[in-house]
């Protein structure tokens, strides 16, 4: 595997630790952010090892799912899972600071399912 591929993939599984470290903090939204970085980058290293590309240029999940033929079942996570980008960093983006947003349940779920999606994305990397 090419060294910029294994940097996204390395990355990704990194987000994800994250992800799930901060879910022992009840950062709930630090949990969400963390897992739309860690499907995001998982999903870049899957296509430019598939398409041998240098870079994916996009942060939308739908995109990079279809790029990757992500199995069509996930795809409905990641349209929840795609504005999170913005709304667990902004205050401004839902008039409520991101902290009050999210609640453990949610958290839990998005976890549950960003790793999910990066165990698929595994499979395939080898």
């Amino acid at each position: 595997m090419r060294k910029e591929i294994l940097n996204w993939w390395n990355q990704a599984k990194r987000d994800l630790g994250t992800a799930e470290y901060n879910l022992a903090g009840k950062r709930f939204e630090v949990v969400i952010f963390f897992c739309h970085q860690a499907v995001e980058k998982a999903l870049k290293a899957l296509i430019m090892l598939k398409e041998s590309k240098a870079e994916v240029a996009s942060h939308s999940l739908i995109f990079l799912a279809k790029e990757a033929k992500l199995p069509e079942k996930f795809h409905s996570f990641l349209r929840e899972l795609s504005p999170q980008y913005i709304l667990t960093r902004y205050p401004d983006a839902a008039e409520e600071a991101p902290f009050e947003l999210f609640d453990l349940e949610r958290a839990t779920k998005i976890l549950k399912n960003s790793q999910e999606v990066i165990e698929w994305i595994k499979k395939q990397i080898g």
